[in-house]
């Protein structure tokens, strides 16, 4: 028996291309010197997941500046005063706020996808931010002569179209990411922010036939940077009812940094549904300690108790890097933990299919 193992997404930077970038910031580095850096991480960062014999890989999010606000870098009608996302160990993230319509993207995921193809031997997915992060961009307020109506049409039309490009330029699965969904569950006990998430998302999904969708998987975590989260302590089971609810074919579920893994994984056989594949976290990138690949497969093993090996695979919980300058995590641990991942699941396929 074989169990698919995947990345989620982000890697964190070489030094090489993280002093690129703050040197082009300050004027010292002209653009097409630092491509080329981006384009030596990429390189660097595949053939490392190809050594290691990853079946899938992913660029790493070497030239994203963040696993969310990929799609709006560079728009000239934002201002910084948008979303605060507050972090367990006090510090938080800030979204920028639009403030004129239309809503357009102004970068495309086929792009990153194009260019890891170049380097990439075996599949390569592809992960996009959730319409339901985005929707987050809206201010309270409103805008004047664009109304919130107007701007989810026009949200649900580019993050379709962000999702197409990339399953039609041959990714082997694109991968929402709604790291979203515990923290509206913290902003709104009552699930009608989460709800409204759920439904947006629902009306991208629904615009792809039922082959697209087992291609299109969500990601969900409570959120990973600095080494701290942003939704832990929100209850899994009061998210995994509607999570399931979405109209995706895969699930990557954060797992390994759960203190209680079998109570999570009751919750996932109770609401997942039998066409939907579960891939479970089985490495922690919030945790500095590498996991051993004994762990990785007792992990593997348990999830097995409860979701059908034909249905089962493994993942990292979260990207170890999804903001371009979180460095709490080193690249070599997270090489660390992704070579444990695959031996681990490895070790729980051999076991599995004896």
């Amino acid at each position: 028996m074989s169990l698919p193992t995947e990345p989620i997404g982000s890697i964190p930077r070489p030094a090489q291309l993280l002093a690129g970038i703050a040197e082009h910031e300050a004027g010292r580095l002209d653009s097409d010197t630092l491509q080329s850096r981006y384009d030596d991480a990429v390189r660097d960062t595949i053939a490392r997941f190809e050594a290691l014999g990853s079946p899938v890989v992913t660029d790493g999010e070497q030239r994203k500046p963040s696993f969310a606000t990929y799609p709006v870098h560079g728009l000239d009608h934002l201002a910084a005063d948008g979303v605060e996302i507050p972090f367990a160990d006090g510090h938080s993230r800030q979204l920028p706020k639009l403030t004129a319509g239309p809503f357009r993207y102004a970068a495309r995921s086929v792009d990153y996808l194009r260019a890891a193809q170049r380097y990439a031997t075996v599949p390569v997915k592809q992960s996009v931010i959730a319409p339901s992060a985005l929707s987050l961009l809206y201010p309270p307020e409103g805008i004047d002569g664009y109304d919130r109506e107007a701007f989810l049409d026009d949200l649900v039309n580019e993050a379709e179209a962000d999702i197409r490009e990339a399953l039609d330029a041959g990714a082997s699965s694109v991968q929402l990411d709604f790291t979203e969904g515990r923290l509206a569950v913290k902003l709104d006990p009552s699930k009608g922010l989460l709800d409204s998430f759920v439904a947006l998302n629902n009306r991208v999904l629904d615009r792809f036939t039922e082959q697209e969708r087992a291609r299109i998987g969500v990601h969900t975590c409570p959120g990973g940077d600095q080494d701290s989260t942003h939704s832990l302590d929100v209850d899994y089971a009061e998210l995994l009812p509607s999570l399931f609810a979405l109209h995706a074919g895969v699930f990557y579920l954060q797992l390994a940094s759960e203190a209680d893994p079998d109570r999570v994984l009751r919750q996932v056989a109770t609401h997942s549904r039998p066409d939907q594949r579960i891939f479970v976290g089985v490495t922690d990138p919030v945790d500095p300690v590498v996991e051993t690949p004994e762990q990785v497969r007792d992990r593997v093993l348990r999830a097995a108790e409860y979701i059908a090996p034909e249905r089962l695979g493994s993942c990292d919980d979260c990207g170890f890097a999804p903001f371009s300058d979180d460095r709490s995590t080193s690249r070599d641990t997270a090489w660390a933990k992704i070579q444990a991942r695959i031996e681990g699941t490895a070790m729980a396929a051999e076991r599995l299919g004896a």
